[in-house]
């Protein structure tokens, strides 16, 4: 479904839209135009966003790995431990 609106267009803008679509496909070129600059636009900010936010946040973030590593460090030896234990069990079984 398609509306009908008027729009008021710089000239030199217009010059630039009367040289590249005729007349009646003035539409799809600004339809087509408008979505592709929203879709860039949009990507463009929230990378711009992420990007800032995770350089505001550094300093933070690396304090809290720091103060999780040895959790992480002691799940992951148990969890080996637990691997060498069942592989031994299965072993003895066999």
């Amino acid at each position: 479904m398609s509306k009908r609106i008027n729009i008021v267009l710089p000239d030199t803008t217009l010059a630039v839209l009367d040289r590249v679509a005729p007349k009646g496909s003035r539409s799809d070129l600004i339809s087509r135009a408008v979505l592709h600059f929203v879709e860039t636009q949009g990507k463009g900010a929230l990378r711009e966003r992420l990007k800032h936010e995770a350089l505001a946040n550094a300093e933070r973030d690396v304090v809290m790995a720091a103060e999780w590593f040895p959790v992480e460090e002691e799940i992951a030896g148990s969890s080996s431990t637990r691997k060498l234990r069942k592989r031994n069990t299965k072993t003895r079984r066999s």
